[in-house]
This record gives structure tokens, sequence and C-alpha cells, in this order.
């Protein structure tokens, strides 16, 4: 989840997993400590179950310029952020940076995307992931602490309002280490190896680190429950699908859609919503469908070749339950709830309902009031109550030499703390997605949607205005626009941000001098073994 720079399948409870892909053979391997690219976004859609944003923006309150210009690509689930945010709800937004080097352009995607949803009303989290940075990485603690500052100056320096949103590192944050131990529980070796292909070499304090990050991402829900989003690049998604699943299972309660006895999956669900809707086609009584008829009718109805195996278990499901009515209901499952909270969730459970020895079946109430009286009833009896988290996914920005801008490669990526006129400079000897000459960059156009100058725009240097950036756009595409114009226009903006930014952070010296975070090593960690550069 520290940024540096499919379809669910079941889990062991019954419940949705989506850590089970994390690691294809072919396709698309997302390594969170990896430097691979992502050459073709449209494969995680299909491969891990990310969903197109563009379908969603309609629905985000004033979409930032990162949203509007498609360089936040993806989703999971940001639909209940946006519209907490339209309603003036609770919801809250964190992530986290490794600082193995210098916050460079790459990493400001993320420091905006908090900001964004700091400024939208969201409570905002950034942390440093220092316990990573040494676990997974290797750094010392000095190092860790070097990097740290500029990670958070130059946070300070974008916008972030310490005093509406929260800072910390993983070392020093004893609630986090305590919600990271209570999670653990929920974890399991055989998940870190589908994941992220640990095995026998893996050091403890490298999972001890993903577990603390599973932490991060639901530590702003320990206060109160809300609708969260971590903004990330593609490749750390596998944290946030595990976050998700280790939401899931900390649960006192599961609501599902039910129509019988028996419990159906989500396949199987699909069957046997549509055997009810289309009751008056076989049922004797359409108000009293019985459910060894529904048996007979799906047994011999249309269904798509994906749904054959579901098909013959919910034939059989509906076969066992006899001549029960076909009714549809909301069901709670009781996943871990001690007797108390069960109890609590009967008497709340209004109007109509049934009790059964591991579930109660709500026949009155839909099934988002139902998830809303199961967080509140777990809460009240001592449950986290957490949200399954959501995440938005922006695009790695191409290094100005080609491939994957780098913080390991200088002349790949520019750093936050270049000097201005070395920023220049990078711009001005940056690879283009101009042609050969300048008589055929006029006849056919320019490759704006292949060059990392104009990524500077669309990402950066236009800033909020989407006229300027679209203008680039079509001037190059159009052959108006010069690759040497073009460069000499983005290093002087360049510019301009470098010294604009780097005399924000010396403002924010003080800002940051004030807070409660410790960046400084302490005597105890300097006793630890291989801390020495």
């Amino acid at each position: 989840m520290s940024d540096d720079n499919t379809g669910p399948e079941r889990g062991h409870d019954g419940a949705d997993s989506e850590t089970q892909r994390a690691r294809t053979d072919g396709g698309v391997a997302l390594d969170p400590w990896g430097s691979a690219t992502v050459a073709d976004y449209r494969e995680l859609f299909e491969e891990f179950g990310i969903e197109e944003f563009e379908t969603l923006i309609d629905e985000v309150p004033e979409p930032h310029y990162l949203m509007r210009r498609g360089v936040i690509f993806g989703h999971r689930d940001y639909g209940a952020v946006a519209r907490a945010l339209a309603n003036d709800e609770p919801a809250a937004a964190l992530s986290g940076f490794m600082p193995t080097g210098d916050p460079h352009i790459g990493h400001k995607l993320v420091f905006d995307e908090l900001i964004y949803h700091q400024e939208q009303g969201a409570d905002t989290y950034g942390l440093i992931a220092d316990l990573e940075a040494h676990s997974a990485r290797g750094l010392t603690w000095e190092a860790i602490d070097e990097h740290a500052r500029d990670y958070l100056l130059s946070l300070l320096a974008l916008g972030f309002d310490p005093e509406e949103g929260e800072l910390y590192r993983q070392s020093t944050n004893r609630r986090l280490q305590d919600l990271a131990f209570e999670l653990g529980s929920n974890a399991r070796f055989a998940e870190f190896e589908s994941i992220y292909g640990f095995g026998g070499e893996t050091s403890v304090s490298h999972m001890q680190s993903v577990v603390t990050q599973m932490a991060d991402i639901l530590y702003p829900q320990l206060d109160e429950p809300k609708p969260t989003v971590i903004p990330v690049g593609p490749d750390q998604d596998p944290h946030v699908r595990f976050s998700r699943d280790i939401a899931r299972k900390t649960r006192y309660f599961r609501v599902t859609e039910a129509f019988a006895s028996p419990e159906f999956d989500a396949a199987e669900r699909v069957l046997v919503r549509r055997v009810h809707d289309e009751r008056e086609a076989w049922a004797d009584d359409p108000e009293t469908p019985r459910c060894e008829n529904a048996a007979a009718w799906l047994a011999d109805a249309d269904v798509d070749a994906e749904f054959e195996s579901a098909r013959a278990s919910a034939v059989e499901k509906l076969e066992n339950a006899g001549m029960e009515p076909l009714r549809p209901r909301t069901r709670f499952l009781d996943r871990n709830a001690d007797e108390d909270a069960f109890e609590a969730l009967i008497e709340a459970v209004p109007g109509e309902k049934r009790v059964f020895d591991a579930h109660i079946d709500s026949f009155e109430l839909d099934r988002e009031d139902a998830e809303e009286l199961a967080r509140e009833v777990e809460v009240d009896n001592g449950g986290f109550g957490f949200y399954t988290p959501s995440s938005i996914y922006h695009r790695f920005m191409t290094g100005l030499t080609g491939g994957k801008m780098s913080s390991s490669i200088e002349a790949s990526h520019i750093s936050l703390l270049d000097d201005p006129e070395e920023g220049y400079d990078k711009v001005k000897s940056a690879t283009t997605g101009g042609r050969e000459t300048a008589d055929k960059q006029r006849e056919l156009g320019g490759k704006a949607d292949e060059c990392p100058v104009y990524e500077l725009y669309a990402y950066l240097l236009a800033n909020d205005d989407d006229g300027f950036a679209e203008e680039v756009y079509e001037e190059c595409v159009g052959g108006e626009r010069l690759c040497g114009g073009c460069k000499e226009q983005a290093a002087t903006l360049m510019k301009e941000f470098l010294a604009d930014h780097q005399e924000k952070r010396e403002e924010a010296e003080e800002l940051l001098a004030d807070l409660d975070i410790d960046l400084d090593v302490d005597g105890s960690r300097r006793g630890i073994p291989g801390d020495e550069e």
C-alpha cells in the first residue's frame, strides 16, 4: 500500500475473497515491491476485477483533474466514498509512502489525491511506511528518518492540512501496532504465499510489515467505521485486496440475499433470483412458490455455460428444501459474534424474522439497511464494524528516458528536491513522442500518447487547466507543436514549479516541527543490529 512509485473467488468461510489471484501465470503479475510496469491497464479489469473509473466519474463531486484526464483509471468500490462525500457523510482517505529515496513527481500524484479528498471533507491520513522500508528494503533507520522528513515536507508544501488530517509513522504509532496484532489473527501463511509469493526464505519482519499495512488501511475506521479510499498505483493492489479480505474476516456478521433456508453462493443466487422472478411461468401459486417446483423448472431452464456447475448445486439445494416457500429475504450470517452480540442482533432486527442457530432471516429489511444494522450492533458489542476499504488507481508516470519512472534512475525522474535549473535541464533532455524530422511532425503529427513530456503537462504542469492540457495535446497530434518548443515550455514550467514548491517546503519546516511526529532516531533504535551504514 505504500507508494514506491478478477472477479472475486470464494473464501474459506464462504465470503467473497479477492486475494487468490494476486499472482498469475501469464497475464499480469502485481508485485508491490517490484519495478515492473503495467503495459496494458485493461488487463487489470479482466485479471483482477478492477473497475473502470470513467463509468463512475459522474457520481464524484468536483472530480480532480487526474480523474477527469483519465490518469486515475480504475477503482474498487469507490462509489461508496463518492456518495459519502457528495452527501457530507463521514469518509476517509489514506495512503502511505515508503521512504526509500527522494520524493519525486510520480509521488506527487498520491500527494495530490490525498489533498483532494481532504478538501472534499474526508478524514485524511498520510503515513511513513518505515517498518516496510526497514524490513522489505533493508534501509537503515537513519536513512529512513532523512527521507521521511522530505516526504512530509513536500506533502505539507503541496497543501495537506495537518490540523484537519493525521500524519504518522508506523514504528511509533502504538494504536496501529495493536490493531496489526489483532488483524494478524485473521492472516494465514498460505495467503502470504498466494498473494506475495512468500516462502521459507521470507523474514518474519517482512510478513509483519504486511500485516501492519493491513492495519494502516483500516486505521481510519478505528474511531468510527466509514467508507475509506486508498489512492495507489496498480502495483499496490495486492495489499488492497488482502485488506478487503481481512476487513471481512473481522466482521461479526455477513449480510446476504437469501430465498429459502439453504445458503446459496453468489453464482447460485443469480440463478435462484431468476427462478423467483419467473415464478409466474412455473409455480402453481405464484404467491407461494415452492422450492421443489423451482428446482424442477431450473433443471430444464436455459442457462449460460458459466452457470452450469452452479445450476446443478442450486437444483440440489432447492430439492432438499422440498415444499418450503421460495421467498426472498435478507440474511444475517453469524461469522464471529459471541452470544451476546447475536442476541442483540435478534432483538434489533425489526418486523417479521426467523431465527436459526447461526443466522437470522429478515423479511422486511433491505440489504443496505441490514448492513447498517449489523454494523451498529457489532460496534455496540465491541467489534470494529469495518467498511470494506475502497481504492483508486493511477497510471504510472513514464520516465523521462522512457520506461517506468524510477527513483534509482536519476535521469528518469525529477525529484521534488531537484534544483529548479536541474529540473529544467532534465525536461530539455527528455525523450519525446515526436517524429524523426520537423517536416514529418508537421505532416503526421506527434505521438502525444507515447510522450513523457506530454505526460508532464497532463499529470502536473497544466494543473487544473483542462483547456491548456487539451490544447497541448491537439497541437501535438495536429502537427502544429514541435518538440523543441514544447520541451522549452514544459522545462520552463517545471523550473517554476520546483522553485515555488521548494519555497513552500521551507515555509513548511516550522509547521513540521510543531507536529507530534518523531523524525529523529532514538538511542534504543541505534542499538538494533544492522543499523550501521
